[in-house]
């Protein structure tokens, strides 16, 4: 419950600016009958309580899933809407606040009349070919029209982009692989983020996608769900089919520890969800690395799969023990890494474990926006993560970053798309 006054705090505001944009648009509507001005007040209002009720509700009852996500997919547009609106309110604010101070400055009344000639002048600049159409009406209602620019494409993105799947095809060279594993394949899929899901049907086509590819064995790197084991509750059954010839191997990420809703101190609750979420994992036949390492066997040859627990950098956790995931690994020729976090590749594994042939992320979700073709790719989130999307490579050594499998926050996806990754390993 620590987010509950942060959650409070931040609703009051909107609240707040929600007075500022009612008077803001009937005062640019000021043709509208005092009956109407009525009926948009009462429903503007109410959709807000609604709203912010539906918010309350959604993260702290238990309610189901698709209602949950339609009332914050609702409280997301309707925000970043506002949002684009309020400069345009604050500029005119601000244009009519230096008029009057203008006014108050001068003291005659042959400089009042002369001001308010010119106010009367640049009210009445823009017209629309028939009546005069004031400057303030203008800037407000041009604020509207620019609002509606996100509400298109972010509505877009929820419709097309949230369960678009893409298969992204990757060979991966490994010099040392032994002549058994060479041409195997190997799918990845990373941050399901089970609790944003509202379209059973989507989510289950992106599951048969990965696994009409076939692929020798799977990874999965880490948050299976936003907060809570029970956010698999409709979904575990659909994800219980991923399974591999090899094995499904899986790893922890950042938000499967519940420490955004629990707190990062240790509690029973926090720590049964922790239980229940690693037995979500063995409950669907999933071989979950906690800081452990498995030995894939073929034909007598052997390589090494690897994972480690959530290694973050700030505010991220580092509970990932290399040590521990390293064990007993020195005999094998090739070690493949499973590690949520991208930055942990840099930070750790770059300069401390040479032996570590490849490392598999996901963690960023590419900000779920940008630009990503086969030659080119741009998100906001390079400027917070080095790598943060495809194959990366140092000397030797690899790092291979899914842009996730759903999405967190934002319901959709913009440019990012869902990915599911087959791997095909190579000695040359």
């Amino acid at each position: 419950m620590g987010r509950l006054p942060f959650l409070i705090a931040g609703c009051l505001l909107i609240i707040a600016f929600d007075f500022y944009f009612v008077k803001a648009i009937l005062a640019a509507f000021k043709n509208w009958s005092e009956k109407a001005k009525t009926r948009f007040t009462r429903i503007y209002w109410g959709m807000t309580i609604l709203l912010v009720t539906g918010v309350f509700a959604g993260i702290f009852l238990n309610i189901f899933l698709t209602l949950r996500a339609i009332i914050l997919v609702s409280f997301f547009l309707t925000t970043a809407c506002k949002i684009v609106m309020l400069p345009f309110l604050l500029i005119d604010d601000l244009r009519r606040l230096c008029i009057a101070i203008y006014r108050r400055i001068k003291k005659s009344g042959q400089t009042v009349s002369a001001v308010s000639s010119t106010e009367t002048t640049t009210n009445t600049a823009i017209t629309n070919g028939a009546e005069p159409i004031s400057r303030s009406s203008f800037i407000v209602k041009a604020g509207i029209v620019a609002a509606a620019i996100p509400l298109t494409s972010l509505t877009w993105g929820i419709t097309s982009g949230a369960y678009d799947y893409q298969v992204r095809r990757k060979t991966l060279i490994l010099p040392n692989l032994p002549a058994a594993f060479d041409g195997i394949t190997m799918g990845q899929i990373s941050d399901i983020h089970s609790g944003s899901f509202y379209n059973r049907t989507a989510v289950k086509g992106g599951v048969e996608m990965l696994l009409r590819e076939k692929p020798d064995f799977i990874f999965f790197t880490g948050d299976i769900v936003n907060d809570m084991a029970t956010e698999m509750r409709d979904y575990q059954d659909i994800f219980n089919k991923v399974k591999a010839p090899l094995g499904v191997y899986s790893s922890l990420g950042n938000h499967d520890y519940g420490d955004y809703h629990f707190g990062k101190e240790s509690s029973p609750a926090k720590v049964k969800n922790l239980k229940d979420v690693i037995k979500t994992h063995e409950l669907m036949g999933w071989d979950l690395l906690m800081n452990e390492n498995r030995r894939l066997k073929i034909d007598g040859e052997e390589i090494g799969i690897l994972g480690i627990e959530n290694w973050g950098m700030g505010r991220f956790p580092k509970y990932g023990r290399m040590d521990l995931a390293t064990k007993n690994t020195d005999d094998l020729p090739v070690k493949l890494l499973l590690s949520h976090d991208p930055s942990h590749w840099r930070a750790e594994v770059l300069p401390k474990y040479p032996q570590i042939d490849a490392m598999f992320s996901g963690h960023t979700h590419g900000m779920q926006f940008g630009v990503r073709t086969e030659k080119y790719q741009w998100s906001p989130i390079e400027y917070i993560y080095k790598e943060w999307a495809g194959l990366y490579q140092e000397q030797k050594q690899q790092l291979y970053v899914n842009v996730g499998y759903g999405f967190l926050g934002y319901p959709g996806r913009i440019g990012i798309l869902p990915e599911i990754t087959i791997f095909t390993l190579k000695r040359a």
